[in-house]
């Protein structure tokens, strides 16, 4: 590699983070909302909003920048079944894949995950467990089971990605869930749930050890 005299100045605008994203379309998703995402990068989520499609959810885009676009998404009939593989980009994220099981213990009939990347991923396995979910792992394989409903539940966050999951588990389940040791998600979410309140989430943090 050759070397330059000397770096000059420059401007960049960093692109929108597709996993927080993606944690939002799977949120309107599993509570039947109608939610508008501004800021979208749509363009590097294509394989997670094909998943979405296939189970069911509304995606709709506008706004000229795929990297910043404005993305609708609606889920009001029930999600289908699906097939989910989590592969290095441009494929499905691993990021995404606790926030899809969460998802899909919603919905109508068996859905198959399958964990690529880190195939010892699925701490959540157990808490999502907890709140009702019908799910066998083998290997890195989870069958997720769709219920009728998740029940509200004191769980644990093992990880970053994790917590989102049980975050999101916890907004479509009935009763009260308590997602402990959050301070995994504010490796990745700047104040999740004051942004998930002004769409009708009943959420709040209660303290630095909850």
């Amino acid at each position: 590699m050759r070397g330059v005299e000397k770096l000059g100045g420059a401007e960049h605008a960093v692109i929108p983070d597709r996993i927080e994203a993606g944690t939002f379309l799977c949120a309107a998703a599993m509570t039947e909302g109608d939610v508008t995402i501004e800021n979208c990068p749509i363009d590097t989520l294509l394989a997670a909003a094909d998943r979405l499609e296939h189970a069911g959810v509304e995606i709709e885009t506008t706004g000229d920048d795929p990297l910043h676009a404005t993305c609708r998404v609606s889920s009001h009939e029930g999600l289908r079944p699906i097939e989910v593989t989590t592969q290095p980009h441009p494929g499905f994220p691993t990021d995404l894949q606790a926030q899809f099981m969460a998802m899909l213990t919603l919905a109508r009939g068996n859905s198959v995950i399958t964990e690529r990347i880190f195939p010892e991923r699925f701490l959540h396995v157990a808490e999502l467990g907890r709140m009702g979910a019908s799910l066998f792992r083998a290997g890195p394989t989870v069958v997720v089971s769709g219920v009728k409903k998740l029940t509200g539940a004191q769980v644990m966050a093992s990880d970053l990605r994790a917590s989102a999951g049980l975050v999101l588990a916890g907004l479509a389940a009935e009763g009260t869930t308590i997602v402990n040791r959050v301070y995994h998600l504010d490796r990745g979410y700047e104040r999740l749930e004051e942004r998930l309140r002004p769409l009708g989430a009943s959420i709040e943090r209660t303290g630095d050890s909850a």
